[in-house]
């Protein structure tokens, strides 16, 4: 399988209060500056070796300027040997953007943008501290149609403070009637440290009962599945053909380089973490510093779980013929007893050929794929 390309872009207009990512406020000298470190970065890691896509995260890489992405890109089709139809994906938010500026990204290379709108309810949106409302996301996104990005994968949020199954399902039939080619519907999760926390007891927000999450979750892919939309992983939705093609590698076990500041990469059986501070890491790209902060050879052992529990995410489940070829290992010998239980509960299907989850058993996958890490090696 051709290496992903992660790009990271750690700058925000502003620090949603949910937020636990590596991203700090916009500096425009240090964006210049960052922009110029990660371009060495990649020059100095490119291999040649082929590459089909390119994702830029964050953060928010709307951010930048369109000469700022296409730099990057440039770099990176010079350093590796990018295929011609490499997907290449910008995260931004509605407030980030303008018709020029989409119109400048699509020219740099952009082919597939993935907003981050996360409710179509402006009471909602305000208690996550979003700048954009929900009339703003839906300009965003027309803008970017006109602009003629024809992959346009939106993001939503569910179990909100004070949100309702209603409230919910709203906004999901805010994003099928946008219609866009994927979405990804989250699961929000309130870190301990997070301002969010504060906010709730402020205003008494509340979120719902567990139950009012599993409903949510099960009646909002009923709706896209009505919409001709396909689950292809837990959280993931698309048209036929639309997956995610940069995040389908790390389901299934595939590589990647991570540029920039706190990115990961995977490659030949080595997780690497570059250092996390912005300022930190362009010092010591300019002096020619190691960047990775961790580095850990993943055994056989881990290799195989990782791809275990990472492969149960897609709605194809595990080929596990194919695990067997690659890791010499018989899953249902290994792990069965461990987990026939959770077939007999209707919540796993083995057929012989593949192990998946039900729809319902993703709402528990946790406790499956625990299954695969948990077991003794035999």
């Amino acid at each position: 399988m051709p290496l992903g390309l992660y790009v990271h872009i750690p700058f925000c207009s502003a620090i949603c209060n949910y937020c636990n990512f590596n991203r700090g406020l916009f500096d425009g000298d240090l964006k210049t500056q960052y922009v110029a470190a990660l371009c060495e970065e990649i020059r100095r890691k490119g291999d040649q070796d082929a590459a089909d896509t390119i994702f830029f995260g964050g953060g928010t890489p709307s951010l930048l300027e369109p000469s700022e992405i296409a730099a990057i890109i440039g770099t990176c089709r010079s350093a590796f040997t990018v295929a011609a139809d490499t997907e290449v994906t910008l995260e931004a938010n509605p407030e980030t953007i303008s018709s020029e500026k989409l119109a400048g990204f699509r020219e740099a290379g952009v082919n597939r943008l993935s907003f981050g709108v996360q409710s179509f309810r402006d009471e909602e949106l305000q208690r996550l501290s979003r700048l954009h409302s929900a009339a703003r996301a839906r300009e965003a996104f027309a803008m970017a149609r006109a602009a003629g990005f024809d992959n346009v994968s939106l993001d939503l949020m569910m179990w909100l403070p004070g949100q309702s199954v209603d409230d919910w399902l709203a906004s999901v039939e805010g994003l099928i009637g946008l219609g866009p080619e994927h979405a990804s519907l989250y699961l929000l999760e309130i870190y301990p440290n997070a301002p969010l926390r504060d906010a709730m007891a402020r205003g008494r927000w509340v979120v719902a009962a567990e139950d009012d999450a599993a409903e949510m979750y099960l009646r909002g892919m009923e709706a896209l599945d009505r919409a001709g939309y396909e689950q292809y992983e837990i959280s993931n939705v698309a048209r036929p053909g639309r997956q995610a093609r940069h995040n389908v590698k790390y389901w299934t076990d595939g590589e990647w380089f991570g540029f920039g500041c706190g990115a990961h990469s995977t490659r030949k059986g080595v997780r690497e973490k570059n250092v996390a501070s912005t300022s930190e890491y362009i010092s010591r790209v300019r002096s020619w510093g190691e960047l990775a902060v961790e580095t850990r050879a993943l055994s056989g052992q881990a290799r195989l779980e990782e791809a275990l529990f990472m492969g149960l995410r897609l709605t194809q489940g595990l080929d596990l013929a194919g695990i067997e070829s690659r890791y010499q290992t018989d899953v249902w010998r290994m792990y069965g007893n461990e987990l026939e239980p959770f077939v007999d509960q209707g919540l796993l299907i083995y057929d012989g050929a593949h192990l998946r989850l039900t729809r319902s058993g993703m709402l528990l996958a946790n406790e499956v794929m625990a299954v695969f890490i948990s077991s003794p090696v035999r």
